[in-house]
């Protein structure tokens, strides 16, 4: 008990996946029972035509015959056409219902499909954890629910079919035909009322089913740090967050490089590119920044934008060295990077007097 009450935090999407992978679902049997049951009457009120053509077909063939002498060869046709019809009037509804049961398995917690619940383990011959699963919390709540959900179905039909007695008195002295549409509006009340009740109950079932499944999954705070730390300390999966965080800095930065006022580079090695826009910026910013085939890859960028590329190694490598990305560059450095943003800028002036 102790250990369930430590069990405080919500159950990570990594347990979550780890249940259903070993067949551990939330799976509320009322909810698939109801949707199996109101697909089966509304396919039984759908086929009722083609039932009903079904059993004229076979009626006929029954009227055929008689006068027939039963020899082997009659009684064996009989059965055969027989158990032919039987089967086309029951294998379309019995195919629709059939489905309707996976979808409502789907529905309430998509497509699981695994085989770990049918693999053979040696654990599940245990008496003494069968005999404690026997008398556990589960098997209590589940036993109160059946014996909540029958009391509550027999105390709604017996209140119905008490009311349709009263009409009894009545209903015998009307004619046959009017007997049997009291009894039709009877049965089709009766099967709404039904259904209704049934709906609320799988309702109740599903709400109760998740709290259950979610509560049983909860993890205490030493699970979910140590879940923490197992999925931070497995290489793969660091060198895989690496490796997107990497792949998603070096696509901003490479969207930002047309922004730049200037890329200062060494010929060969390194690419920095400098932005400082006086309205919102104290000092010029580092939007990008690279080695070797990154550093190609930005001057390249720069010359497609008419970037001004200004060559000084000493100022490139320090910036590289000094700078992290999106940081404004220090004021140990600010002196040498002003005087080359004021050479870009006058040659951008030269170059629109010329244009004038």
């Amino acid at each position: 008990m102790a250990d369930d009450a430590e069990k405080t935090e919500e159950p990570s999407q990594k347990k979550i996946d780890d249940a259903k992978k070993e067949g551990n679902v939330p799976r509320s049997q009322d909810t698939s029972g109801f949707v199996t049951l109101l697909v089966a009457v509304a396919a039984t009120f759908a086929l009722l035509g083609f039932i009903h053509s079904r059993l004229d077909k076979l009626y006929i063939y029954y009227h055929s015959l008689m006068g027939t002498e039963l020899t082997k060869t009659v009684v064996f046709d009989i059965g055969f056409n027989s158990l032919k019809e039987l089967l086309f009037m029951i294998v379309p509804l019995a195919s629709i219902v059939a489905l309707s049961g996976i979808i409502a398995g789907v529905m309430q917690f998509g497509f699981n499909f695994t085989t770990k619940p049918i693999e053979p383990k040696l654990s599940k011959l245990d008496p003494i954890k069968g005999f404690g699963k026997l008398f556990s919390m589960k098997k209590v709540i589940e036993g109160v629910k059946i014996t909540a959900k029958v009391a509550i179905i027999f105390t709604v039909a017996f209140y119905f079919l008490f009311a349709f007695t009263e009409e009894l008195s009545t209903v015998i002295n009307f004619p046959l035909v009017e007997q049997l549409k009291w009894l039709r509006d009877k049965i089709i009340i009766m099967v709404a009322v039904m259904l209704v009740l049934f709906f609320i109950l799988a309702l109740v079932d599903l709400m109760i089913v998740r709290f259950q499944y979610f509560k049983d999954l909860r993890m205490s705070k030493q699970e979910v740090k140590d879940e923490y730390k197992n999925m931070e300390g497995d290489p793969q999966v660091k060198a895989r967050i690496k490796q997107v965080q990497m792949e998603m800095a070096q696509k901003r930065m490479m969207q930002d490089i047309p922004s730049a006022d200037v890329i200062i580079t060494n010929p060969t090695h390194y690419s920095v590119a400098i932005r400082y826009d006086k309205g919102k910026e104290n000092a010029p910013r580092i939007i990008a920044k690279g080695v070797d085939h990154l550093a190609l890859k930005i001057r390249e960028i720069g010359r497609e934008n008419l970037i001004q590329i200004v060559e000084n190694p000493p100022l490139a490598r320090e910036l590289y060295k000094s700078c992290e990305l999106d940081e404004t560059i220090p004021d140990t450095l600010f002196k040498a990077v002003a005087e080359v943003l004021a050479f870009v800028y006058q040659a951008k002036r030269k170059n629109s007097t010329t244009m004038h």
